[in-house]
């Protein structure tokens, strides 16, 4: 089934000239849909029951006394609604009209008369909040009024589901760049769901012509995505007619939009119940052993799941204890990994399998080094073979981001022939889309029907060519091994470098600075001291501080890192330690002397020897401190020996400046790399076996990628000559 979204434009128009009619001087425009989503909803069930008013009155007036449960009688066929929904109250929409006077108390009365399953829906909406917004500036009566209006259908069977869906998420769109938001965060385009059903159920329509089937959407918006799915399966003049059942289940977090999807669930004769509230990744909207035959989804990418996080709750060294993350968790502030790890759990171990279809942008390809969260949820979908194809989307496609997309398709039955292959299709040039005429939001460009099925033939043939690459699993990986360079040092301990003992504890400048104003003082314990030290450092803050209008600052009014300054520096003892320290440096540098070493092993023998003689106490962060300041990194040193193995060897400290991380490809060994590509540019360098982490990503450009020569200069300089004549002919319009 396909929709005519310019037919759908005067009834997108007309609800949105409802909000500027009618709402303009009581809401803020980001607020509309607070209004316009659920009166659409409410007009839409209030027209399926306006046939059958008369006869669900008189079975409920004749049965109200009798049975506690109405339900069943209330949705029968013959005594009822004939839908999984009704209302009990005597009013329609139109005949609330009819009494001005009491709008609101006959409105709230309609409301109530709702089967509970409604009941569910106007309460995520929060709609009941604004009514008395809506008495008060006396618009209540104009909102229904415009909404019974002939001018606008919204029956379900003049506007089905499918259509009203889209009509949602354009008035969304809408609603949110109005109020400069986000648009469009919860929806995908129509054409790249139909992408999406295609891959997904095609490569097995022989296998779906019978029985019963699940299909789910962990972010299931609107409903878009199982709505297109089913019809896409059942559809008798479709491309795959099949007589199966269709169970649709989805989830979704944001109220309004579940609201939504919940209706047109009930509109529609699915189960209501199917569709959970909640967030899918710290609350099961179902039984934990349901698992899926299909599933669809956009999950939200460049998003926070930090409130799920807090849900899910945290075990040993921090990993989330639910065992559908047991893989890895992605970064905090991007989830969209943590939904595939999510469907993955629920993909089904039957001869068929499970199939899956999720959009995301690039962050999924290549986001993670080795051994992070996001290469360690690629690595597992890799190394069990689950991906079979990965479709590049043009820029453009959809309403809220310009930004490169992906299809990923996810199989656990593969073909024989796709067994440990992944299939890469750039399906970005401008031979697989058509420029849209008008702009919906950032979306300019869409896919049409003789697209997708040029993309589709390419997944089906499943041949290398100049938009499809095809390669193994292990093509992705690689192991990451730490290339390590000798740290070389030199030491003096000459007057300058000494006196920065003085101040080595923390905050280096910020001490001088203070030694400068009270001298000895600092090492004073007396109240008095201490408070002129602590109001000098605060006044540094103030100087410091951004804001303009600041006139005074006290310790309550620091921040985190400010706060964590003030102690260390106003702390006596930690001036004490430094004055220790440098005292004791000093006495070993009179034996020692300031001379100048290139070999710190010879060096530190001597300075051990000393700190012996004179009983000091040193712990190792003394030991480093002191270090810190005498010491300096210089290539023509002698290495620092950290070790001295039984055979007379040596292990070297490494130098954490000069480390550095190498890529190899998993098909490539690593120590024929080592020695052909970094011990002739690095001679002293070292790998370590045990440090080595595997890694994968999927580099499209990597795979993609045509060189295009730059323009000759001389058409450059035409061009940049044709510009400056431009403008100097606007100059002289100006000047005239």
């Amino acid at each position: 089934m396909s929709i005519n979204t310019q037919a759908l434009q005067p009834i997108i128009n007309f609800l949105f000239s409802v909000a500027d009619d009618v709402l303009v001087n009581t809401y803020q425009k980001g607020k509309y849909k607070d209004v316009i989503l659920p009166m659409v909803v409410i007009r839409r069930l209030d027209l399926l029951l306006e046939p059958t008013k008369d006869k669900v009155l008189e079975t409920y007036n004749q049965y109200k006394d009798q049975m506690q449960n109405l339900d069943a009688l209330l949705t029968n066929q013959k005594l009822g609604s004939g839908f999984a929904f009704y209302n009990t109250s005597p009013f329609t929409l139109k005949k609330i009209l009819q009494n001005p006077t009491n709008i609101r108390s006959n409105f709230e009365d309609y409301l109530n008369g709702f089967s509970d399953n409604v009941q569910d829906i106007i309460k995520q909406f929060k709609f009941r909040n604004e009514i008395e917004t809506l008495d008060e500036a006396n618009i209540l009566f104009s909102l229904i009024e415009k909404f019974c209006s002939p001018k606008i259908e919204l029956h379900p069977d003049k506007l089905p589901p499918l259509a009203m869906g889209y009509v949602y998420e354009d008035l969304v769109r809408r609603f949110n760049e109005e109020n400069n938001e986000e648009a469009g965060e919860h929806f995908t385009p129509r054409e790249i769901i139909d992408l999406m059903t295609h891959l997904v159920f095609l490569p097995v329509k022989d296998k779906i012509q019978q029985g019963t089937y699940l299909i789910y959407d962990p972010c299931v918006g609107s409903g878009g995505m199982l709505t297109i799915a089913k019809n896409f399966i059942q559809n008798q003049e479709g491309l795959i007619k099949s007589k199966s059942t269709i169970h649709l289940y989805g989830q979704e977090s944001t109220p309004f939009i579940y609201a939504t999807c919940k209706s047109d669930m009930l509109i529609k004769g699915e189960d209501p119940d199917k569709i959970a509230y909640g967030s899918t990744l710290s609350a099961y909207g179902f039984d934990r052993e349901l698992k899926f035959d299909f599933m669809l989804t956009n999950p939200p990418y460049g998003k926070t799941w930090a409130p799920d996080k807090k849900v899910l709750g945290v075990g040993d060294k921090g990993k989330i204890i639910d065992p559908r993350f047991a893989i890895g968790t992605s970064r905090i502030n991007d989830g969209q990994l943590m939904f595939v790890q999510h469907m993955i759990s629920k993909m089904k171990e039957t001869e068929l399998g499970s199939r899956i279809a999720s959009v995301h942008n690039g962050s999924a390809l290549f986001t993670g080094d080795a051994g992070q969260g996001e290469s360690e949820i690629r690595r597992y979908l890799l190394e069990h073979d689950l991906i079979e194809a990965i479709i590049a989307l043009p820029n453009d496609m959809f309403y809220n981001t310009g930004i490169p997309t992906y299809i990923f398709i996810i199989a656990n039955r593969k073909e024989q022939q796709r067994k440990g292959k992944v299939q890469l299709i750039n399906a970005t040039g401008e031979f697989f889309y058509s420029k849209m005429r008008k702009a919906l939001g950032k979306k300019r460009v869409e896919y049409r029907k003789e697209n997708i099925a040029v993309i589709e033939k390419i997944v089906r043939e499943f041949k290398e060519t100049e938009h499809s690459k095809i390669f193994d699993t292990q093509d992705f990986g690689y192991n990451q091994i730490v290339v390590h360079r000798p740290l070389r040092l030199k030491v003096q301990m000459n007057t300058i470098k000494l006196a920065e003992i003085k101040f080595v504890a923390d905050n280096n400048e910020l001490r001088k600075k203070i030694f400068k104003e009270f001298g000895d003082n600092v090492y004073k314990k007396e109240t008095a001291e201490i408070k002129q030290l602590e109001d000098y450092v605060l006044n540094y803050f103030l100087a410091n501080d951004d804001d303009e209008e600041s006139t005074e600052i006290v310790e309550s009014n620091l921040n985190k890192k400010q706060k964590k300054i003030f102690k260390q520096v106003t702390d006596t003892n930690s001036w004490l330690r430094d004055k220790a320290l440098y005292s004791n440096t000093t006495k070993i540098a009179e034996i020692i002397g300031n001379s100048e070493f290139d070999d710190y092993n010879k060096f530190i023998k001597l300075f051990n020897t000393e700190v012996k003689k004179l009983n000091l106490k040193w712990v190792a962060k003394d030991v480093k401190d002191i270090m810190k300041c005498i010491t300096w990194t210089d290539k023509k040193a002698k290495e620092v020996i950290k070790k001295v193995n039984k055979d007379g060897s040596f292990e070297f400290v490494s130098d954490s400046n000069l480390k550095d991380f190498e890529n190899i490809p998993l098909k490539q060994d690593i120590q024929q790399f080592f020695d052909t590509e970094v011990k002739p540019f690095a001679n002293d360098a070292w790998w370590i076996a045990s440090e080595t982490r595997v890694g994968y990503e999927i580099n499209f450009n990597k795979y993609f990628y045509k060189y295009q020569a730059p323009r000759p200069l001389n058409e450059i300089a035409k061009d940049i000559f044709k510009i400056e004549e431009e403008t100097e002919d606007l100059l002289k319009e100006i000047v005239q």
